[in-house]
């Protein structure tokens, strides 16, 4: 394919964080070209972001049912190829569904749905439509997180047996609701849907354990809380795992911990070595054994893998972090949308799929259901 791939986005207008991360995301590897979009159901800040984007008027929608169906009354040579959903939970499902009954390949913010039922009917969506969807579960696409799931296949850390996956954030400790567009509808059920920290950050722990380790979980024991007085949804989360190799783990996700920026961590101990990877110092990769001292992995140093390296743009010493993680999804996305248009049939995608979508929603409704419940543990069979 000799040209880039033509994006349209639903959402991402006047005061979104996560849009314009996805923008510049799309934008790092030269794979996209954003080309349009419903930016906010005003058609007037709409126009404002279309501006600012260099856009014209006429590819500013006033909502995603009309960007749709008039991409789709445009020739196949100037339609979008692609749309990116940034929305508020609630409506990814809406979204989605039009998008994919309208032809378009989807890359989509998580959680992917607010229940599981719209979760298997999207789902099944993608598979009657065969086009490519794709979840950004960004925190999967870093270098030496991949580094560190290499290392985990092929038994360098030997068998599991504990995983510990902490994510603290301290924005919501207070009641910032009422100042905070992004505060505002996490913590609104009929937005956010059943889940606050769970829902928002949990998901990701959960996501990020399950791609590194290749296990999956199996049953948990969940207790939530809603600690800023007023709030329907939980604002902090602790969650008991196991897993299908008999493993045992703990997650925690918590938007209260004063002072946290954003500290997702993993701890992965295996029969013959333990790994550590954090956010917040994503250039590194801790190996540690009994016998031996504490090893510093670095990512593009002597020691880091194929894996590691596919997906790095800089030499070492040159940090890379939040925003090429996300590009490294969206580049991946935009291969298997070139591999498609290419009929190149051999093409195998790595980014969050459907499918993962699917588990991240289960997982949250299973918490839920679980802090609710006085039984102990609870089946988590999807």
């Amino acid at each position: 394919m000799k040209r880039r791939i033509r994006m349209g986005m639903v959402g991402g207008g006047p005061g979104s964080f996560i849009g314009a991360v996805h923008r510049m995301a799309a934008r790092l590897d030269s794979k996209f070209d954003l080309i349009g979009g419903a930016f906010s159901t005003s058609r007037e800040k709409s126009l404002a972001i279309g501006a600012e984007l260099f856009l014209p008027d006429n590819r500013c929608y006033s909502d995603y049912k009309t960007m749709i169906e008039r991409e789709n009354d445009l020739p196949e040579s100037e339609r979008i190829d692609c749309i990116s959903i940034v929305t508020p939970n609630h409506t990814h499902f809406e979204i989605a569904m039009a998008a994919l009954d309208g032809g378009f390949h989807v890359i989509c913010d998580k959680p992917m749905t607010i229940n599981l039922e719209q979760a298997k009917a999207l789902q099944a969506k993608v598979k009657e439509t065969g086009l490519i969807f794709c979840l950004t579960h960004n925190y999967t696409a870093y270098p030496m997180v991949k580094q560190a799931k290499a290392m985990i296949a092929a038994g360098d850390i030997g068998e599991i047996r504990k995983v510990v996956t902490e994510y603290p954030q301290g924005w919501l400790a207070d009641a910032i609701e009422g100042e905070s567009k992004q505060a505002g509808w996490r913590v609104d059920p009929a937005q956010a849907g059943i889940s606050c920290c769970m829902g928002d950050i949990g998901s990701h722990a959960e996501n990020l354990t399950e791609y590194i380790t290749g296990l999956k979980i199996t049953e948990l024991c969940a207790d939530l809380t809603s600690f800023v007085p007023g709030r329907s949804l939980d604002d902090d989360g602790n969650v008991l795992l196991r897993f299908d190799n008999g493993a045992r783990g703990v997650l925690y996700a918590s938007q209260i911990s004063t002072g946290e920026e954003n500290a997702l961590k993993i701890r992965v101990y295996g029969t013959k070595g333990g790994l550590e990877w954090a956010q917040e110092s994503p250039e590194t990769l801790i190996l540690r054994r009994n016998d031996q001292p504490k090893q510093v992995l670095r990512r593009g140093w002597a020691g880091t893998g194929v894996e590691a390296a596919a997906i790095s743009r800089l030499p070492a010493g040159h940090p890379e972090g939040f925003i090429e993680a996300f590009a490294n999804i969206y580049t991946a996305f935009g291969n298997a949308i070139i591999a498609r248009i290419d009929f190149d049939n051999k093409f195998v995608p790595d980014f969050p799929t459907v499918d993962d979508g699917v588990r991240g929603v289960a997982f949250i409704e299973a918490v839920v259901a679980s802090s609710k419940s006085n039984d102990k543990w609870l089946k988590f069979e999807y």
